[in-house]
């Protein structure tokens, strides 16, 4: 019943945010986990990249809308408040052979717990790129900043798929969190803008229209 969805059974929808410095990995994370390979070509994201996969977890259909957001400041100093609303789960992502992006992990949880974040969405912390030998952070120090703040730590590649299995208990636990703990993303009112994703053939961009304009944003799905 995996990634099968029908007109009869309408699932029930979580958002999750994957944050964390430029180059990490986090694209490479979800579409791993939403298309089941490594992707050939991967260049910076700007904005949002929209993924979803449906699931059916305790026979009952989940849909997980994965927002892979952009690293660079720049680029997302407009758009922090619209990565947050709504969200149930916020995967912060760090590249274990850099010690740069892992001292970034206080400042992307600072920035969450300064947003709209709900206070109870699920927050877990996520090691990228164990393919590359030795890390430079080691897992005892990893884990002690995560229960610091009382977080789980996973730790993976995207790339190997000896070790890509991974990346699919991630999200998977994440799903049997979500589905036990969270309802559905409300709809919008006709007074609030809703998310449109806007993609060229390089790069996807997130805007915003009424919801009065009858358009879809557009998405992928397995």
């Amino acid at each position: 019943m995996e990634g099968v969805e029908t007109n009869q059974v309408k699932p029930k929808v979580f958002k999750i945010i994957v944050i964390g410095d430029s180059g990490v990995g986090k694209t490479s994370i979800t579409y791993r986990f939403c298309s089941s390979a490594f992707p050939k070509t991967c260049e910076a994201t700007i904005g949002v990249d929209f993924r979803e996969r449906t699931l059916c977890i305790d026979n009952e259909l989940i849909k997980l809308q994965i927002w892979d957001t952009a690293g660079q400041e720049r680029f997302r100093k407009s758009m922090v408040q619209h990565y947050y609303r709504n969200a149930h789960a916020v995967v912060f992502v760090y590249d274990v052979t850099s010690t740069n992006s892992f001292a970034s992990l206080a400042s992307w949880i600072k920035e969450c717990e300064d947003s709209v974040l709900d206070p109870a969405a699920i927050k877990i912390i996520v090691g990228n790129k164990l393919d590359k030998g030795d890390p430079m952070v080691p897992t005892a120090i990893a884990q002690q900043f995560a229960d610091q703040y009382n977080l789980p730590l996973f730790e993976t590649s995207a790339k190997d798929d000896s070790v890509a299995n991974h990346v699919e208990s991630i999200f998977l636990t994440l799903a049997h969190k979500l589905a036990k703990s969270r309802p559905m993303i409300p709809t919008p009112n006709k007074w609030e803008p809703r998310p449109l994703i806007i993609r060229s053939s390089k790069q996807q961009h997130i805007a915003h229209q009424d919801a009065n304009n009858e358009s879809d944003s557009c998405c992928w799905s397995s």
